[in-house]
């Protein structure tokens, strides 16, 4: 049995360097071209029923994306975002430390509303990236602290899509993962923008004044009041939980979109922005049902179970050793699959031998997002590259990259590996 599954896993792999090389498909269709051959090779030939299943695996997620990305463009085309950043201009642009601060938060809250770290930078990256060509800092310097700021951002909470994705395979609740999250994020993120930033690197310009110009009709309390909305509907059900009925994430950003667009109804065709959002997501909503059909394929053909058992049999030293490499690498080819492919029993295994689920996932997740700079994939790395207008070498930006991302590799594992210590702030 060991031997026939590890020559299933052989052929999945292989038709994944195929598909992917020669037949140049995209990840997703080479993720599940791959899981189709492995169901051919295992006997099962063309399992319809499972790939169905496996497709709505993650309908909740997908879900989540399209609400709050939706919430975000509706407050981006009523100028709120652009009023946000000139503000932070016009008021501390004297003030470098503040200013590289505020922005690094118009950087997270779109991803940590969507769990995307590619909605962060196509929502606020171009208008960051001008306030930062303002104060100084140089493009390279630009594109590397989109980048890991949206990184980070996709990992911040409330939505963390590989915490989730494992949580949902391991039968973990995710719940507690405010502050394990949340405090990593906002400390790497402070040393992100202070080292990359803090100090001029070009002549100060004016291209902030290449911004949209904002109306007398777009204020602060019409920017503010939608975000007032949904975090209140996320805090309300934790402050009570008996008395106040679980919306779920999907709705609440629904009524804060709602919100949004009956405060600038008359800047904004909902209908439009609805499509063009779709559009937006495709890639990203295509990555979650790829990603659903390759774990239901490869548990029907055992592939899953090989790779637990050998993630399982591994000494803990040699896991803690390779962690800044495999987690990295695994999204680099997979995407958020690898979270679902290596996560689950890595987190099985870091649970059995008494550290804590909570924690180690928080730590997993902060390395996991600097796998989205890594080929093949390198999602939002390129993506912040055309954002930013990066056009030097590549390897450039990783090494423009290099101190932050040694930054958030030694805060990650060393999360993991004293996930025991740091329970305390896991709040339930």
């Amino acid at each position: 049995m060991f031997l026939k599954v590890s020559l299933i896993l052989a052929a999945m792999v292989a038709a994944y360097v195929i598909a992917n090389g020669p037949l140049k498909l995209s990840v997703e269709l080479a993720m599940v071209f791959a899981a189709i051959v492995g169901a051919v090779a295992s006997g099962n030939w063309l399992p319809l029923r499972h790939i169905a299943e496996g497709s709505s695996t993650y309908l909740d997620l997908a879900l989540i994306f399209f609400t709050a990305t939706l919430f975000m463009n509706v407050i981006k085309a009523s100028g709120g975002l652009d009023l946000v950043v000139r503000g932070i201009l016009s008021r501390f642009g004297d003030k470098r430390a503040v200013a590289l601060i505020l922005l690094m938060f118009v950087m997270l809250i779109p991803g940590a509303l969507t769990g995307a770290g590619s909605v962060s930078v196509l929502v606020s990256g171009g208008a960051v990236a001008m306030a930062l060509t303002y104060l100084g800092v140089s493009k390279d310097r630009i594109t590397a602290m989109i980048f890991l700021l949206a990184g980070l951002a996709a990992v911040a909470p409330p939505v963390s899509v590989w915490a989730m994705l494992t949580c949902a395979g391991t039968a973990i609740p995710y719940v507690g993962f405010e502050l394990p999250l949340g405090i990593p994020v906002l400390i790497l993120g402070t040393f992100t923008v202070m080292w990359l930033g803090l100090r001029p690197t070009e002549s100060m310009g004016d291209e902030a004044m290449a911004l949209p110009e904002v109306g007398p009709e777009v204020s602060g309390w019409r920017t503010a009041l939608p975000f007032v909305v949904v975090f209140s509907l996320i805090v309300a059900s934790r402050v009570w939980p008996h008395s106040m009925p679980i919306l779920g994430l999907p709705l609440i950003f629904l009524v804060g979109a709602i919100v949004a667009y009956a405060l600038n109804f008359r800047k904004i065709d909902f209908f439009k922005l609805s499509s063009e959002t779709v559009s937006q997501l495709l890639p990203l909503l295509a990555t979650v049902i790829s990603i659903g059909i390759v774990i239901q394929l490869m548990t029907l053909t055992g592939v899953r179970g090989l790779i637990s058992y050998a993630v399982i049999a591994m000494p803990l030293w040699l896991v803690f050793t390779l962690l800044p490499i495999t987690i990295p690498v695994s999204e680099g080819i997979l995407g958020f699959g690898g979270a679902a492919v290596i996560g689950i029993p890595l987190i099985w295994m870091l649970n059995s031998v008494g550290l804590h689920p909570t924690v180690a996932l928080s730590g997993l997740s902060l390395l996991w997002c600097l796998g989205d700079a890594l080929p093949p994939t390198a999602i939002i790395g390129r993506l912040t590259c055309q954002t930013v207008g990066f056009e030097d070498n590549y390897s450039t930006f990783l090494k423009t990259c290099a101190v932050p991302w040694l930054a958030i590799t030694v805060v990650g594992t060393l999360m993991v590996i004293f996930s025991r210590e740091l329970s305390f702030l896991v709040r339930a």
